[in-house]
């Protein structure tokens, strides 16, 4: 995002607390993990593979057959590395796991759980997963059925998928502070709690 988005992100979230006592966060996560270790595993699996072949149609010594598996690892390794960048190999419920436990690592890190009136709402979008989630506070939470939360956060979705991920966030925004607006309007004595600017990650 440049700086004109992350500008556009803090003036909605600035403009969605004027009418709530709630404090609303947005973080963008490039990625919520690594997953470097699930090719490793893939390549190391494949490689205990290709002994068998070889000692059940060869006479291949077994020194020879151990340097033919190692080199198999290595290519293997390698090119499993290479190609399973972005976790291309990982199942997605293993990246919706942990996009999920990352937010709510972040929801506490960042200091949502600390608001005054416990009313702090985290947006929590991971590009690579193509993971977005809603984390609202005890002060919230019981008060919002899931499916409006959730409705938010499949339109959040869609911009990304439609390169309109800007749009899509100030648009939640406004959505989340329109909910926030709704249950715990804005009192004379309510401070900013919590920057507005946009998180990266």
């Amino acid at each position: 995002m440049d700086e004109q988005d992350r500008q556009a992100i803090a003036d909605a979230v600035r403009e969605a607390e004027g009418q709530t006592a709630g404090e609303i966060v947005v973080m963008i996560d490039r990625a919520a993990g690594s997953y470097r270790t699930i090719p490793v595993v893939m390549a190391l699996t494949l490689a205990l593979l290709v002994p068998w072949p070889l000692l059940a149609m060869t006479e291949t010594s077994a020194p020879r057959i151990f340097l033919i598996q190692l080199i198999c690892a290595v290519l293997l390794l390698a090119t499993l590395l290479w190609y399973g960048r972005g976790g291309r190999f990982v199942p997605g419920f293993i990246k919706r796991r942990r996009a999920h436990e990352v937010a709510l690592r972040e929801f506490t890190a960042r200091g949502l759980s600390r608001t005054r009136q416990r009313t702090g709402v985290l947006l929590y979008i991971a590009i690579q997963e193509r993971y977005a989630e809603i984390i609202a506070d005890s002060g919230i939470d019981g008060r919002v059925e899931q499916a409006v939360w959730d409705e938010i956060v499949e339109a959040v979705v869609i911009a990304g998928r439609d390169d309109r991920l800007r749009e899509g966030v100030v648009t939640a925004v406004r959505a989340i502070g329109a909910v926030l607006a709704n249950h715990t309007p804005r009192s004379p004595d309510d401070i900013d709690e919590l920057p507005n600017s946009v998180i990266l990650l």
